[in-house]
């Protein structure tokens, strides 16, 4: 992996990384906003102490842990990533409010031209912010847009240590189970 000097990082604050979608996913994963490591790379979750690839692959997701750069091969397995945020941050505390508002009506609009099956939003604070329901808890959302259903699963940045590797992969593997995705980590094998 490429190593970063700080002002190199800093360089990328406020960069826009592209969207990892197609029309009519399985999925759709949405992060909070890129992180200064995933603007400075070009490829979402790039962060080391991230575990969102991990996750993705212990769940059953896809068929081994993939690498950043490897973003492009999820379509292949019906799945893709947005943000709720475009812009590069160093913390996601540094958002303001109108930003996630703004983004949660700006994702809402997408997501009628790109029809997903689901949206799996990636942190319940984000979720609460861009779409105003300060209730929501991990999980099913009662919410739609159009066809497409909503969950919300924990934000798997290492920074969230009250979730474990094995508590996130049990909270993904339910979702997955819940879209009828196929357990890509057994290759074929039988459901877990």
């Amino acid at each position: 992996m490429t190593r970063f000097t700080q002002a190199e990082l800093e360089a990328a604050r406020d960069r826009l990384v592209p969207d990892v979608v197609a029309d009519g996913l399985g999925v759709l994963f949405c992060g909070i906003n890129p992180g200064l490591m995933t603007a400075a790379t070009g490829h979402h979750f790039a962060r080391p102490g991230n575990r969102f690839w991990p996750v993705l692959h212990l769940s059953g997701f896809t068929p081994r842990v993939m690498k950043p750069a490897e973003q492009g091969e999820l379509l292949s397995y019906g799945l893709g990533i947005t943000n709720v945020v475009a812009r590069a941050t160093a913390r996601a505390d540094e958002l303001s409010p109108e930003e996630y508002r703004e983004g949660g009506q700006l994702l809402a609009s997408k997501l009628t031209g790109w029809k997903p099956r689901w949206l799996a939003v990636l942190g319940v604070t984000a979720y609460r912010a861009a779409f105003d329901d300060k209730k929501a808890q991990v999980g099913p959302q009662e919410r739609t847009f159009g066809d497409t259903r909503v969950w919300v699963l924990p934000n798997p940045s290492g920074l969230n240590a009250l979730w474990t590797i094995p508590k996130l992969t049990d909270a993904f593997r339910a979702f997955r189970l819940v879209t009828g995705l196929p357990d890509a980590s057994c290759a074929g094998g039988p459901e877990d």
